[in-house]
């Protein structure tokens, strides 16, 4: 472990607890390092409060109050969802006190190189290839970040010989000043989480953080056929490793002959890639350029391209019943994840799909619907689904309470041949704690149905 001493004596406070900032406050109180916790949860219950008040780690529930800052501070740990503007955090940006996410601290303890993924949509998916890839190949890859696992508690833990795999967001990276991965991966900028960052410029420059600290020793993969991404990758001082669907270049990720190629080394036949979707493409070149950067070998890639069906959740192929067949992909939380899902099938498909309402319309979906025979909503955004879906033309048109209640109705409006999908272009927390517990309320309805 590199770094961990620059931890120790250091005061600091980690506001918001979660799984981050658990793994946070332990880590960092095992570096010697002055720690204090701020939840805003009441301390009635907070089983991870009273776990850290019993390694003699002060806890303080309820709120986030400003005296807080009042003593030394040489910096603070929040979590990545609170936002800039919560007052105890716009204080300590004030106070010109230093706020980072666990991530700039995976990146100081870290042994192992670290190849670090973001983009608006088909970061798990991205990141789970390469773990696969470089796994086949006989290296060991760690996965963490976003998909799942604390990042800074799996870093601590890595050996030289290991290679870190984490997906991370902008809300993750922003909280960031010297993180340096050995190879990054940007895979695409669309409008999302506007709410947070406040324009796409400023959600594009939080992206890019993932580069900043590079050098001509480093490696950033980007997507050439995004005009966004590639503007901002512009000032990125390391080794520039596009990929395309639509234009071959040959010191990167390329089509050629119906067949993926990277750096004139031949990977695979398209036809044999069983993942669907131009999207799915898109991620599959991203991760073929970062596993072949690590020292994946081509065998093993085109085997884990043959078999590899989706991620959880991500246009997740559930099973068939009499000829219909089903995918979750409750991962879908904006308009474009969905609009990508339903361009990957050229047949009739019954789409269930709603959720939190965030005040935007569906007018952007409404071209993608043309092969949604049935739409079947539900939760807060319904009435606007089926709004966007009444000016698609689309003629059936359900509403349900829930998900579980929207699967037998999509079946009850079926054909042998149909594609029943999950994709509610919305986040759950109208109705589920998380994306995960929707998909899997979806895998039990349909488990349900057989």
């Amino acid at each position: 472990m590199k770094n961990n001493e620059f931890f120790k004596g250091k005061n600091i406070l980690i506001v918001g607890l979660a799984k981050s900032g658990f793994a946070a406050a332990k880590l960092l109180h095992s570096f010697g390092a002055n720690v204090a916790v701020n939840d805003k949860q009441p301390r009635e219950g907070n089983a991870e409060a009273e776990m850290l008040e019993q390694i003699g780690i002060s806890v303080e529930c309820g709120g986030h109050p400003l005296s807080l800052l009042d003593g030394e501070i040489d910096f603070l740990v929040k979590n990545p969802g609170i936002p800039y503007e919560n007052p105890l955090i716009a204080e300590a940006v004030k106070r010109n006190i230093p706020v980072y996410t666990e991530v700039e601290i995976a990146g100081l303890v870290a042994e192992a190189s670290i190849i670090a993924i973001t983009g608006s949509n088909g970061k798990t998916t991205t990141t789970t290839l390469i773990g696969e890839m470089l796994q086949n190949s006989g290296k060991i890859p760690v996965v963490a970040g976003n998909i799942g696992t604390v990042f800074s508690e799996v870093a601590a833990k890595s050996t030289s010989q290991e290679i870190l795999v984490a997906e991370l967001s902008s809300f993750q990276l922003m909280g960031t000043e010297k993180f340096k991965p050995r190879i990054s991966v940007f895979l695409n900028l669309f409008e999302a989480h506007l709410d947070y960052h406040g324009s796409l410029d400023e959600y594009g420059k939080a992206k890019a953080k993932i580069t900043e600290n590079q050098d001509e020793n480093d490696f950033v993969i980007y997507n050439a056929d995004d005009e966004q991404v590639s503007d901002l990758m512009k000032n990125s001082k390391a080794k520039h490793i596009p990929f395309s669907v639509k234009k071959q270049f040959k010191e990167g990720a390329y089509i050629q002959e119906n067949a993926l190629y990277f750096q004139d080394r031949k990977i695979i036949e398209l036809k044999d890639i069983v993942l669907p979707g131009e999207h799915n493409l898109s991620n599959i070149m991203a991760a073929v350029a970062a596993s072949m950067l690590a020292g994946a070998s081509t065998e093993q890639i085109g085997k884990v391209l043959t078999t590899f069906a989706g991620v959880t959740h991500r246009l997740q192929y559930v099973g068939e019943i009499e000829g219909r067949r089903f995918y979750n992909d409750s991962k879908a939380t904006n308009i474009l994840a969905t609009k990508a899902a339903l361009s990957a099938f050229e047949k009739d498909v019954i789409l269930l799909a709603g959720g939190l309402d965030r005040g935007n319309s569906f007018d952007d979906l409404i071209p993608s619907l043309k092969h949604v025979k049935v739409l079947v909503t539900f939760g807060q955004t319904a009435e606007k689904m089926a709004d966007a879906g009444r000016q698609a033309g689309i003629e059936t048109i359900k509403r349900a309470d829930n998900v579980e209640e929207a699967v037998p109705v999509a079946y009850s409006h079926s054909k042998d041949g149909d594609v029943i999908l999950l994709s509610p272009a919305c986040a759950s927390w109208d109705q589920y704690k998380t994306f995960e517990q929707r998909g899997d309320m979806f895998i039990n309805s349909v488990h349900k149905l057989k």
